[in-house]
């Protein structure tokens, strides 16, 4: 979905939608997950207090909706049910330097360490960082040359530099927010969990930003247990989809890691009867792609590219908070699969009447 037009989008909740491809099933076309979203409701900020973001709680089932805050949510768990946490964690992954032999103004955006001192980037702008161009950042404590154009038009880039490159980035890279936040942010810290643990991702798991220590503490308490999974997000959750028939979409890979503990935890939760509740789509995307058929969660790392839309079985998610998502995306399909892609829609709808916060730093959703 293409984030600047967000408030263009208008809603037709119908098959008839004009520009449908008529012979895709309903449901499975891109356009099906339309819907109006005015800019303004775009949430440019997070807020301070994080557990004070209202929550719209639905019973999947019915379609019926609450309106709460989310610290509330405590109310909704009971003892010895699961909450699946993804604790990666944002890293400045945008560098602002200049091009070597010209002074020209560059930007590289790190998606995915392939080895030491060499990333998978995306650039800007592409068509001046061809390979064996050479890039200077700060006062040239880092420099990057390009050593390959990728398929998908990514750069290989390797950086060179004195010292720990995470610390190099501290210092000169900026927090990559999504292209519809339109400021720099005035507090980076905001942009992680209170959890985040594992450096990696290009995005935050934004469900997650709603939690602070205290409301994780009095959750611990209540007797739910919490179990952490690592997925590092890559940009590729804001590509937009670009066919009209979903099931002809390419999913972007991203690497992922399920502890022993957290596997042992999920299926004792499931064997005893009681509900696993996933945080975040990120933190469903590693637990059903970590599952089998049996619905047994297995530990281990690899890199999953799975695309959850309407039809999907859930093997391992019985609940899911998250937040409002953007038109036509993958993750408002995959939340669709969840909850019924009528009854997200019209809980969207009630959204927007009511005025809540959408997208990243925005108000969220508790769906049982």
């Amino acid at each position: 979905m293409n984030e600047s037009n967000a408030d263009s989008i208008e809603m037709n909740n119908t098959a008839e939608k004009p520009g449908r491809d008529s012979n895709v099933p309903l449901g499975l076309s891109t356009s099906d997950y339309y819907y109006d979203l005015p800019k303004e409701l775009i949430a440019q900020d997070p807020l301070e207090d994080r557990p004070s973001a209202r929550l719209m709680v639905m019973d999947r089932n019915t379609g019926a909706l609450e309106h709460r805050t989310f610290r509330d949510i405590i109310e909704y768990l009971q003892p010895g049910e699961t909450l699946v946490l993804n604790n990666t964690k944002v890293i400045p992954a945008r560098l602002l330097g200049t091009k070597k032999d010209t002074g020209a103004a560059v930007e590289i955006l790190l998606l995915r360490r392939k080895s030491d001192g060499i990333w998978e980037t995306l650039v800007r702008p592409g068509k001046k960082l061809r390979p064996g161009a050479e890039v200077i950042f700060g006062n040239g404590e880092l420099t990057a040359e390009i050593m390959d154009v990728l398929e998908d038009g990514n750069r290989l880039v390797r950086f060179h530099f004195d010292g720990i490159f995470e610390e190099v980035l501290d210092r000169l890279g900026e927090m990559p927010v999504p292209p519809y936040i339109t400021h720099k942010l005035e507090h980076p810290e905001m942009y992680n969990t209170v959890y985040a643990k594992f450096d990696g991702s290009a995005a935050a798991p934004t469900a997650g930003l709603h939690f602070d220590r205290e409301l994780l503490e009095e959750i611990r308490n209540k007797g739910v247990n919490l179990a952490y999974v690592t997925l590092h997000v890559g940009l590729g959750t804001f590509r937009p989809v670009k066919v009209d028939d979903v099931r002809e979409h390419r999913m972007h890979t991203e690497w992922y890691q399920v502890s022993r503990e957290t596997a042992d935890i999920v299926n004792r939760t499931h064997a005893e009867g009681r509900r696993v509740i996933c945080v975040g789509t990120t933190s469903c995307r590693t637990v059903e792609s970590a599952s089998t058929d049996d619905g047994i969660l297995h530990a281990g790392s690899a890199e999953t590219s799975i695309f959850i839309y309407p039809g999907y079985k859930f093997k391992i998610m019985d609940g899911l908070i998250t937040n409002f998502h953007l038109p036509e995306s993958t993750l408002i399909m995959l939340v669709a699969a969840f909850t019924g892609r009528e009854n997200i829609l019209a809980a969207y709808r009630e959204a927007v009447k009511d005025k809540y916060r959408f997208f990243s730093f925005g108000d969220c959703m508790l769906l049982e």
